[in-house]
C-alpha cells in the first residue's frame, strides 16, 4: 500500500500560466508560497517561505484562468509528481510538481494597511475530473 498526498494553504505568487492544448485540454501552472513562522533560540520571530509548483488540468485549469490571480489564497490538495527533460543545450533538468486534485479559493491576500475587508471570501471547492492525464 502507498499514499501520495499533499495539502497546502498559501498565496499565489503570480497570475497562473494557462495553456489550451490540442484536443481541447486545458492546463494551468502556478506557484504557491507557504510560510512557516517560528521563534529562534534568541526569541526573534523568523519566517521561512517555500515555493511550490502547482499543475492543474481541465476544469481546475479553467477555474484558475477565471478566478485565480496573484495574491489569491488557496487550499490545494494533490499529489507529488517528479519529471525530467533535456533542455536545448542537452542538460538534464528535474522538477517536482504538485498535480492538484482539489482547489479551494479561500480569498485574496490581505494588505497589512487595509483596516477592513469589505469583500466576502470566495469559497469554492473544485474537484478534478477523473479522466486520464494527457502526458
Amino acid at each position: 500500500m502507498s499514499l501520495n498526498k499533499v495539502m497546502l494553504i498559501g498565496n499565489v505568487g503570480k497570475d497562473p500560466e494557462v495553456r489550451h492544448l490540442e484536443g481541447g485540454s486545458v492546463m494551468a501552472r502556478l506557484s504557491l508560497a507557504t510560510t512557516e513562522r517560528y521563534r529562534d533560540k534568541s526569541g526573534e520571530m523568523q519566517e521561512q517561505t517555500e515555493w511550490h509548483n502547482i499543475v492543474c488540468w481541465r476544469s481546475l485549469a479553467e477555474r484558475c484562468e477565471k478566478y485565480v490571480k496573484k495574491g489569491s489564497l488557496l487550499f490545494i490538495e494533490g499529489r507529488l509528481r517528479s519529471r525530467s527533460w533535456e533542455d536545448k543545450s542537452g542538460q538534464m533538468k528535474y522538477t517536482v510538481e504538485i498535480v492538484a486534485d482539489t482547489l479551494q479559493i479561500l480569498g485574496r491576500k490581505q494588505d497589512d494597511s487595509a483596516a477592513v475587508n469589505t469583500q466576502p471570501n470566495i469559497q469554492e471547492i473544485i474537484p478534478q475530473d477523473d479522466g486520464d492525464l494527457p502526458f
